[in-house]
């Protein structure tokens, strides 16, 4: 009958020690894992809305393969309620403000590669202002401001009109807020600007907001490049019509100013009037 004796090679309080540490250390993991508060990265994007039309906010985070643990939410600094809100893989629009129901979503199927951007449809010149865009995922949350400005724009279209008297160029826009400004120039062979004087008008629409411009230049001579151009704190459209004895070249080109006065621009040229809008300007 021998006794068993076990030693241990830690004292009582050091044993204590290492417990009250490895319960810290859990507590602290457990802790950030509820938490959620860890950053991720969210980035949007400057934007222009086109009034009364289609419009994207755009805006994407550091993605999570937890679909039901993203929470997507949109403010407007001074709007009453929430812009949108999606989380659970559904909307939740209970707290919206009421100027913005029934014209926005999100791309459910794009949330988790991480888009969150925001489709606003039917763009009101009272929509322009500083959103936020929050996303919060298992990984953590983040949150990017945007500034979005609206008006309208639009790309011209430049014809000839004959008549016994000679050709007249028109140069026609259906849509633009502000009320822009409208020049035209035009070169011959030579290369040197030749001076003409252009007669404008605007004309405004049934929404009471927006204008039709019509700008037409007289006494146009052949082998000559005219170009109208149409441009507010916007946007800016040229149109660019290459009159000869045998045909006529259209080019067109709209470019959208944002608020760092960049701008993104896209050429078409045109024979006999093809209008080719790029795939930014189909998603305003």
């Amino acid at each position: 009958g021998s006794a068993l004796m076990l030693s241990f090679p830690f004292s009582p309080n050091s044993m204590t020690a290492v417990i009250i540490i490895l319960a810290a250390v859990i507590a602290l993991i457990i802790g950030f894992g509820i938490s959620g508060k860890h950053s991720i990265s969210v980035t949007a994007l400057t934007s222009l809305g086109n009034i009364g039309q289609r419009s994207i906010l755009g805006c994407t985070f550091v993605p999570d393969i937890w679909m039901d643990s993203t929470v997507i939410q949109w403010a407007k600094e001074g709007a009453a309620g929430l812009v949108h809100e999606f989380r659970g893989g559904k909307d939740h629009l209970q707290e919206q403000d009421p100027s913005f129901q029934g014209r926005t979503a999100v791309f459910a199927e794009q949330v988790m590669g991480g888009n969150a951007s925001l489709e606003l449809k039917d763009v009101q010149l009272s929509d322009a202002g500083t959103y936020q865009c929050s996303v919060t995922t298992a990984r953590g949350s983040g949150a990017a401001v945007l500034h979005y400005r609206t008006g309208a724009f639009s790309i011209p279209v430049v014809q000839v009109q004959s008549s016994s008297h000679g050709d007249t160029l028109q140069c026609e826009a259906p849509r633009w807020f502000p009320r822009p400004a409208v020049h035209w120039t035009a070169h011959g062979d030579t290369g040197d600007p030749l001076p003409h004087a252009a007669n404008t008008s605007y004309q405004l629409n049934p929404e009471n907001i927006t204008v039709r411009v019509l700008s037409f230049l007289h006494n146009v001579t052949a082998n000559t490049t005219y170009t109208c151009v149409i441009e507010n704190s916007i946007a800016r459209a040229i149109g660019n019509i290459r009159v000869t004895d045998f045909s006529i070249t259209k080019v067109t080109n709209l470019q959208l100013v944002n608020l760092n006065a960049e701008s993104v621009s896209s050429s078409f040229p045109a024979c006999h009037w093809m209008l080719l809008l790029p795939l930014y300007l189909l998603s305003i």
